[in-house]
């Protein structure tokens, strides 16, 4: 069942939102060659607490994290550890959801860190063209699988992949909602947007291969090619004649 919000319940997310969206900017100085991801992560679930949030991914099916740091071949849900120190080249999603007064925000950045090569940057490039072509098209009365064949042709136009067992998904007092928002789909097709739907739209994009496999961790997926992958994602609304980004300052 896919749930409308109301303008206070939008304001709510869009709360929510911007405690996302400062945790970016003040955890992108930290992503430097010799920091772990447990570093990130307990700085940013700091942030949240000092920001009136909490984490909705810690202890979420049991995720053992505040956040997922999915580091270069790792897609999502990458553990984060004070063992796994990020090395120049690398490039690493943070993939972060904040719940403030009941209503959660969701949102993936992939950063690079240090000196990166251009393959690793473009791998970064193509996930945020893919997100701005998809978001592109929102507006009341399209259909859900006219964002997803947006997502799937920017990847295929730059010879990448998209990973088809992980999706986006709705949102609200809780992280995942209805409806689904798979990265590949057929245009005309699924659920048609309506003003006060509220989405995470996020590319989850891989260099070669579309296949991918799961760690004996039960968490991270990576792709099983061992090629780069990048994420990015926000929530937004549905608007009257458009949209609007929530998770931003």
């Amino acid at each position: 069942m896919i749930i409308l919000k109301s303008p206070r319940e939008v304001g709510l997310i869009q709360e929510a939102g911007r405690v996302v969206a400062l945790a970016f900017e003040k955890v992108e100085p930290l992503i430097q060659p010799g920091v772990s991801t447990q570093t990130l992560n307990d700085f940013i679930d700091q942030l949240f607490r000092d920001n009136g949030a909490i984490s909705a991914e810690l202890n979420y099916c049991g995720y053992p994290a505040s956040i997922c740091a999915s580091v270069n071949e790792v897609i999502l849900h990458g553990i984060p550890s004070p063992k796994k120190i990020l090395r120049d080249g690398d490039i690493v999603t943070i993939d972060i959801v904040a719940k403030k007064n009941g209503y959660c925000a969701d949102a993936a950045r992939t950063f690079p860190v240090g000196i990166c090569s251009q393959r690793a940057l473009k791998m970064i490039e193509i996930a945020k063209e893919s997100f701005d072509n998809a978001v592109s098209l929102v507006k009341p009365g399209i259909h859900l699988g006219d964002i997803s064949a947006a997502i799937e042709a920017t990847a295929k136009s730059h010879g990448c992949s998209v990973a088809r067992e992980y999706t986006g998904h709705g949102i609200g007092r809780t992280m995942h909602e209805d409806p689904m928002i798979p990265c590949y789909g057929v245009p005309g097709t699924g659920p048609i947007l309506r003003k006060g739907m509220t989405i995470c739209i996020e590319p989850m994009i891989l260099e070669h291969n579309a296949a991918v496999r799961v760690l004996k961790d039960g968490w991270t997926v990576v792709s099983k090619d061992g090629g780069l992958t990048s994420h990015y994602e926000n929530t937004i609304v549905v608007t009257d004649d458009g949209y609007e980004i929530l998770t931003k300052l």
